[in-house]
């Protein structure tokens, strides 16, 4: 497509570059408005009462908003219970698998490194290959792990995509006349890490802490396998439960529904995914210019 050009280096935008231009504006609004319609009719179903929802089953917007829905699934004991997991959970592990990254990728970024190559094959074989759910099942068992939180936090602390990422933020972010002047002024490689790569390592951190976070607090396939204890449930694991599992007679949303003023099934799963999505939802947005950041990092060799 040309363009002219004036004086210096401004550039004359022609017909064709509003039309494309306009073309994608229009595109990625239809896109987001995909993404974000669900949403909004989730929340807004949720404070729909048990009479609306009877009268308008297809409503979006609730003739009144109404809280009960999320009384009732406040007062479910498993809630508070999942909720306490879950924080355990994502902060222990987030921190576990943080700091298990930096202090792996750190040695596999050095060239000068002996066997490094080998290590790294083994560590992309991880990627393809695993013992699979039976083994990892009789592992977790057999080493105590079965019906403890340590068995949501230690199988999954680090990942062999995330380790190759924080490697390459190391190897393309981090100029090498930093450590050799910390080297110079007599720091060693620990004093080195600590001061002088982890400063500049804030991005990358930010962005492994935020999908080391969202897949700890997503997370609801290990405690299916390895915890039989509704007390040591995860947030995720109940929220299956209410939204999924709530077609026996005994199930927790017709125990909730025989008391007074109940809300309908249906307004009380879409408040119970309101209650779970929400702290991930209220944390992204600070995280986000990080993460943004982060991830381009490793994208451009240098």
């Amino acid at each position: 497509m040309k363009r002219r050009h004036k004086s210096g280096n401004r550039t004359i935008r022609g017909p064709g570059d509003y039309g494309i231009e306009s073309f994608s504006v229009v595109l990625i609004t239809l896109f987001a408005l995909c993404c974000i319609l669900p949403f909004i009719y989730v929340f807004l179903t949720s404070f729909m009462s048990y009479d609306d929802y009877i009268k308008y089953p297809m409503a979006i917007i609730p003739p009144k908003f109404d809280i009960t829905a999320y009384k009732q699934i406040l007062g479910f004991k498993l809630i508070h219970s999942g909720y306490l997991v879950t924080l355990t959970v994502t902060v222990a592990g987030t921190f576990l698998s943080v700091f298990l990254l930096v202090v792996s990728a750190y040695p596999l970024s050095k060239p000068e490194l002996k066997g490094r190559r080998v290590v790294m094959l083994m560590i992309l074989f991880t990627m393809f290959f695993n013992g699979g759910m039976i083994p990892n099942f009789i592992l977790i068992k057999d080493i105590g792990l079965y019906n403890k939180i340590g068995s949501l936090i230690i199988p999954g602390c680090i990942s062999a995509f995330n380790l190759i990422l924080m490697r390459n933020f190391m190897k393309t972010g981090i100029p090498e006349s930093l450590e050799e002047a910390a080297r110079i002024d007599g720091a060693n490689d620990l004093r080195i890490l600590s001061s002088v790569i982890v400063p500049l390592l804030t991005p990358a951190i930010a962005t492994m802490t935020i999908f080391s976070a969202v897949n700890y607090w997503n997370n609801y396939f290990s405690a299916m396998l390895y915890i039989s204890d509704r007390n040591l449930w995860p947030l995720i694991l109940v929220l299956r439960e209410l939204v999924v599992e709530n077609t026996d007679a005994v199930s927790p949303v017709t125990a909730m529904l025989s008391q007074q003023a109940g809300s309908h099934p249906y307004t009380l799963k879409m408040a119970a995914i309101i209650i779970v999505i929400l702290p991930i939802l209220v944390v992204y947005p600070f995280m986000q210019r990080y993460f943004v950041k982060g991830i381009s990092l490793g994208s451009v060799k240098e």
